[in-house]
């Protein structure tokens, strides 16, 4: 987190100083006054604040939520100029504000904003102007609203990707415990165990299973990790990072050749040069199941090892465990609490032409679900306490029972596969993709276009 005192030095990169006095045009000396609300000594900052209540402009309210989350004064005097702006009595800190400019989709910030709020990032890191060109902050540009895009706290790769990690064999492995929690991924038989506990500390893996390059994108603020295939039938494949920002309490990643920022939730690209292309990264099947579990069924896994190249402390429960053991949101967005709780998990899959979520309480105590989404029947089997679900194609079976005692309406008994259910005469149904959400992230995101399972 950068410090007041680092924030007030970095004033150099401004072409101006706060408090100058010479004679400057109307533009000029409204920059000044943005940069004084959150530079400025204390007598620039009462002027600034005077001057955007005198405006009497609602379209300043963008950059005054900016000055309120990063102003070296006390927040609560930008946030009263902000209520004076729009009339409002009940809205106080930068969390609200948020909410509240999120519902406000037809607000268009002042010509000023961008400038602004681009200056505020570059004073965070210098390095975030590879996202933030001018060029690509058009707002016609750009997939996702400037003024919703926040910063996480950290610079740019300050989580660091994992690239072609070291794997080693499940018997070397006597730093998991048998209830530890693992992405686990088989493609052409590669199979892979990616602890949770490790991937907290780097929510990204760029990597090549089975022949096929992929990245697992994991959002540890919307609870998704989520499987990308990214080779796109292009050269070379995307390789992935985290940018350091975030929109709407979900990781914005980028790719490295490009320096697009892409929204992890739906694979695509939103900021800069791949906005406006068509790409939309293709979904493999990823489970979460214990390490216990998964090396029963697997034996012939690998599994991440803990010699990452970096220093942090991957013990059990220790990454963002406050987060996880907590009701609230770190990061303000808009929730519809009216089904479940805004952290309550669904399993959610994004095929056929649409998106159907099921809660993962559905799954209580091991379940196998018949259902389907559109035109496809699925056969889903989870465990709502080891937080898997598996999908798969059904055709017009009906199934019942669990792992190897799975039967069918025919009869049949069948062996739910990472790649597929198999028959012991040998048919085959396919694995669907999918993966688990908070129910925050999955109904921001995809409610307009999205079923919910009916028991």
């Amino acid at each position: 987190m950068l410090t007041r005192r680092a924030f007030a030095a970095s004033t150099a990169f401004l072409p101006f100083a706060p408090g100058a006095a010479w004679a400057e045009t109307d533009a000029e000396r409204l920059d000044r006054m943005l940069a004084s609300l959150v530079t400025g000594p204390a007598a620039d900052f009462e002027a600034a604040l005077r001057f955007f209540r005198e405006t009497g402009d609602i379209t300043h309210v963008p950059s005054l939520i900016v000055a309120m989350r990063f102003t070296r004064a006390p927040s609560e005097y930008v946030a009263q100029v902000a209520r004076d702006l729009t009339g409002l009595d009940n809205t106080w800190g930068w969390f609200d504000w948020m909410l509240w400019q999120e519902q406000q989709a037809d607000l268009v910030p002042h010509e000023s904003f961008m400038a602004f709020k681009r200056q505020v990032m570059l004073w965070i890191d210098p390095n975030f102007e590879v996202f933030l060109r001018p060029e690509y902050l058009d707002r016609d540009r750009m997939g996702i609203r400037l003024e919703e895009i926040t910063w996480g706290g950290v610079r740019k790769d300050g989580i660091p990707s994992l690239d072609g990690p070291e794997m080693i064999a499940a018997e070397e492995a006597d730093y998991l415990a048998g209830d530890d929690l693992a992405f686990g991924v088989e493609i052409d038989g590669d199979i892979r165990a990616y602890p949770l506990r490790v991937m907290g500390w780097h929510e990204m893996f760029n990597d090549v299973i089975g022949g096929v390059p992929v990245a697992l994108a994991y959002c540890t603020l919307c609870g998704s990790g989520i499987l990308f295939e990214t080779d796109m039938g292009r050269e070379q494949p995307f390789i992935f990072g985290s940018s350091g920002f975030l929109y709407r309490s979900n990781k914005l990643m980028f790719d490295r050749e490009t320096h697009s920022l892409w929204n992890q939730f739906t694979g695509r690209p939103v900021v800069g040069p791949l906005y406006g292309s068509g790409i939309e990264l293709r979904q493999r099947p990823v489970v979460i199941d214990t390490w216990e579990n998964w090396v029963a069924a697997n034996p012939g896994t690998t599994v991440l090892s803990l010699n990452t190249g970096h220093d942090r402390d991957y013990g059990s429960g220790v990454v963002y465990a406050r987060y996880f053991a907590s009701p609230d949101l770190m990061f303000p967005t808009e929730v519809d609490e009216s089904r479940f709780a805004q952290k309550s998990y669904v399993f959610g899959v994004r095929q056929f032409g649409g998106a159907k979520a099921w809660p993962l309480e559905a799954f209580e105590g091991g379940r196998v679900l018949n259902d389907g989404m559109l035109d496809t029947p699925m056969v889903l089997i989870g465990d709502a306490a080891t937080r898997t679900v598996r999908a798969y194609e059904r055709g017009d079976l009906a199934f019942e029972g669990a792992g190897a005692a799975l039967v069918s309406s025919d009869g049949a008994r069948w062996e739910a596969r990472e790649d597929a259910l198999v028959a012991a005469d040998g048919r085959s149904l396919p694995r669907v993709a999918g993966h688990i959400a908070y129910w925050f992230a999955w109904n921001g995101y995809l409610a307009a276009e999205s079923e919910l399972y009916e028991p």
